[in-house]
């Protein structure tokens, strides 16, 4: 499998890590309990130590198909391939607008693709990873020749997930499973991979099951498709929460052994993309498999930006000249799940 191109739409509303502050506060009021300064002071921290400058979220009249389809014409026109060649369209990650049929049908509609076979990978921050090993079994075992993966994150609209319900905190406790929130950034990618020859790809999985908990955004009468559990939808149904600081905690153990398991080349790595769920955070793990001069860090920029990760951090690499072609990269994400993985190919 080889990645004939890789494109990243970004919206154009800059916001900073002050501007959060001010909404927070803003939201909060009227239903905060206790000191909202002492709120703002801790958020303010960890804002700053995860190494969060900025991120970006759409701005007034920007639509995430019209960015998706950005990126996706931007993608085929750098791959050379037509959009009747594309056999197998796969939306991944959790901005959709859909729950039936999935978001590749509507994307594959929007660019004019026709007759490709359509299908979604939903696993959280996961989404485009296991899509791509899926592709690469797809490509692989000759069902299809050309795939193209898509996906539109964009979490932060009004009357979506987390903003502005998740902004609007009731106490200081309400961070430790609302911080992440405050993170998230908004993008649209396009990955189209071929059945070229190329090196083969390396994959390493695991999964934690029994911390399903820790991350989720529940749906009416999630409790009886659960077990019970306190953590689940302490910020309402329909609402983001999430345990971040546990989330990284569990990562800094399993992320590292899955990617121990990898036993990637180190010394033939150009560059090393990961969830941009933290900078500070994936650059100890990077240091500590010694391969921290090889990161590639879009998080300070754009922000979480979830399943869209990975291929905007690849697709700005290669903008910038650190990724060309024939080097050799390593993947590694952590998701909600939770889950790990790590993955090595030749770009």
């Amino acid at each position: 499998m080889r990645i004939a191109a890789v494109s990243a739409a970004l919206p154009s509303r800059r916001v900073t890590n002050d501007d959060i502050l001010d909404l927070v506060r803003e939201h909060s009021a009227g239903v905060f309990e206790g000191d909202i300064d002492e709120a703002l002071r801790k958020i303010s921290f960890w804002l700053a130590y995860s190494g969060s400058d900025s991120r970006l979220w759409a701005g007034e009249g920007e639509r995430p198909i019209d960015l998706l389809v950005r990126a996706a014409e931007e993608a085929i026109d750098e791959a050379g391939v037509t959009r009747e060649s594309i056999d197998v369209v796969i939306y991944t990650g959790i901005g959709r607008g859909f729950l039936e049929p999935g978001g590749s049908y509507h994307a594959a509609a929007a660019l004019g693709i026709k007759r490709a076979q359509c299908f979604d990978v939903l696993d959280a921050c996961m989404s485009w990873t296991r899509a791509l090993q899926i592709a690469e079994g797809l490509l692989a075992s000759g069902a299809c020749r050309t795939a193209m993966l898509v996906n539109a994150e964009f979490n932060m609209r009004p009357t979506g997930p987390v903003y502005p319900g998740v902004f609007a905190l009731p106490s200081v406790d309400a961070v430790d499973w609302s911080f992440p929130a405050y993170t998230l950034g908004e993008a649209a990618s396009a990955t189209i991979l071929t059945a070229d020859g190329a090196e083969p790809w390396s994959f390493e999985f695991s999964s934690r099951a029994d911390l399903a908990d820790l991350c989720n955004i529940p749906l009416d009468g999630y409790a009886d498709f659960s077990r019970p559990s306190e953590k689940i939808a302490k910020n309402g149904v329909h609402r983001f929460t999430s345990f971040g600081f546990e989330l990284h905690e569990t990562a800094r153990v399993e992320a590292v052994e899955v990617f121990k398991r990898l036993d990637a080349p180190k010394e033939e790595t150009a560059a090393v993309f990961t969830h941009a769920s933290a900078k500070r955070f994936w650059q100890e793990m990077a240091d500590g498999v010694g391969l921290g001069d090889k990161i590639f860090h879009v998080f300070q920029n754009t922000g979480n930006i979830v399943s869209a990760s990975v291929p905007t951090a690849i697709a700005t690499a290669v903008g910038e000249g650190r990724l060309k072609r024939g080097d050799r990269a390593l993947g590694w994400v952590g998701s909600a799940g939770m889950s790990f993985s790590a993955f090595s190919f030749v770009y």
